[in-house]
């Protein structure tokens, strides 16, 4: 895997231990690209030192569903198993104490054991996904034409445009992973894209979601229309 000026090929290559941010709704995958906004302090704090070192953070949801009352505590969320690695290729500072940063995938992670300290972030052992670090040909796995199909009945029903002919030349791997992160689906959606364990399920979990969408869209459109 080839991220930016760096080259992920083995276990090796992904540290042991990685800070997380934890984001509802953000999805990052391997090869796909997520801008950050970045303005609270203990986060500032952890991109000086992911960009002082190996400019790797993690990217996690917080836990979905309903987490028992004795595991909440404000400053330490419980968090999803699966997250994604992310370096920093690219920021720049706003002049009003953020940063604007570019974070692209690697490969994901399943979250172990918290490392503790004096950080004001968090940071965590993790195992990494080694079988997203190679370049395994998954490209006719894929049913290219359900996922356009699906896309663009999404489209048409939100009355929105998209570049097609960008959309026509992507690969299959691109084009699954670009959608699975622009698409505006909730929380719980976008961790099952993430934990699709391969890119075959993912498109299928895409192309499923898509399709509950606008049927229960359609659905609505109905009762409002008696």
């Amino acid at each position: 895997m080839q991220v930016g000026n760096a080259r992920y090929l083995t276990a090796n290559d992904i540290p042991e231990t990685l800070p997380l941010f934890p984001l509802t709704g953000a999805l990052l995958l391997p090869g796909g690209q997520l801008p950050l906004n970045i303005f609270e302090p203990r986060y500032l704090a952890m991109i000086d030192a992911a960009l002082s070192g190996n400019r790797l953070i993690g990217m996690i949801q917080p836990a979905l569903g309903e987490i028992p009352a004795s595991e909440i505590l404000p400053e330490r969320p419980a968090l999803c198993h699966v997250g994604c690695v992310g370096r920093i290729t690219s920021w720049t500072e706003t002049g009003d104490g953020r940063y604007i940063a570019a974070l692209s995938g690697v490969c994901r992670f399943r979250v172990m054991q918290e490392q503790t300290g004096a950080r004001p972030y968090r940071i965590f052992h993790i195992a990494p996904f080694i079988s997203d670090l190679t370049c395994a040909d998954e490209e006719h796995t894929i049913n290219r034409a359900g996922l356009l199909a699906a896309f663009r009945a999404y489209l048409d029903a939100n009355k929105l445009e998209a570049d097609w002919e960008s959309i026509e030349r992507a690969r299959n791997m691109t084009l699954v992973n670009s959608l699975s992160m622009m698409s505006p689906f909730g929380p719980a959606e976008k961790q099952a894209l993430l934990e699709a364990p391969d890119l075959k399920t993912r498109a299928e979990t895409l192309i499923a979601i898509t399709e509950i969408m606008l049927a229960r869209n359609a659905s609505d459109t109905d009762t409002v229309l008696q």
